[in-house]
């Protein structure tokens, strides 16, 4: 077989992969939009009402974590897990007093107007971060507005105050 018989094959094939991936997504519906890694814990010109992120104020003291994974689909489908998520500052530094937290997806509309949609509570383990306090995970599907432009995702108490947020 010649060397350009084989490279039309093999450009052949990997076109008909593509096509393939790309009409397996369509019928799905659902995209990846927002995948970290990292959240950043709130720190303390962010606490309370002193600088909300699009309308959400944040928690009254400042929060740091040890690790974090977030994954958003197009479809709404939300995946969130904090490990050691805790008081930064304050009598109870280095442990969570919080039990159930929530996560808040917050997306631009089309129209340039904030949508917040906010997840059932789940819940959170309490104490020190070296005793496992901090540690929660969620799994489960929002409402998103479509199209969902500049997706933030916050860690909240079940009130709506933010501990975490994407963007580290």
């Amino acid at each position: 077989m010649s060397r350009s018989r084989a490279v039309s094959i093999a450009l052949a094939l990997a076109l008909m992969l593509g096509l393939l991936a790309q009409g397996t997504l369509a019928s799905d519906g659902s995209r990846l939009i927002l995948k970290a890694r990292t959240m950043v814990g709130i720190p303390d010109a962010f606490t309370g009402t002193k600088a909300p992120i699009r309308g959400i104020n944040g928690g009254g003291l400042p929060w740091m974590l040890k690790h974090a994974r977030v994954v958003l689909r197009s479809d709404g489908h939300l995946i969130v897990k904090v490990e050691g998520l805790v008081l930064a500052a304050g009598a109870n530094a280095g442990s969570n007093p919080v039990n159930p937290f929530a996560a808040v997806v917050s997306c631009l509309k089309s129209d340039a107007t904030v949508a917040n949609v906010m997840t059932p509570t789940f819940p959170a383990t309490t104490g020190p971060a070296s005793a496992g306090g901090g540690n929660a995970r969620f799994e489960g599907d929002v409402v998103l507005p479509s199209p969902c432009i500049a997706p933030i995702v916050f860690v909240t108490s079940g009130t709506g105050a933010w501990f975490a947020s994407t963007g580290g």
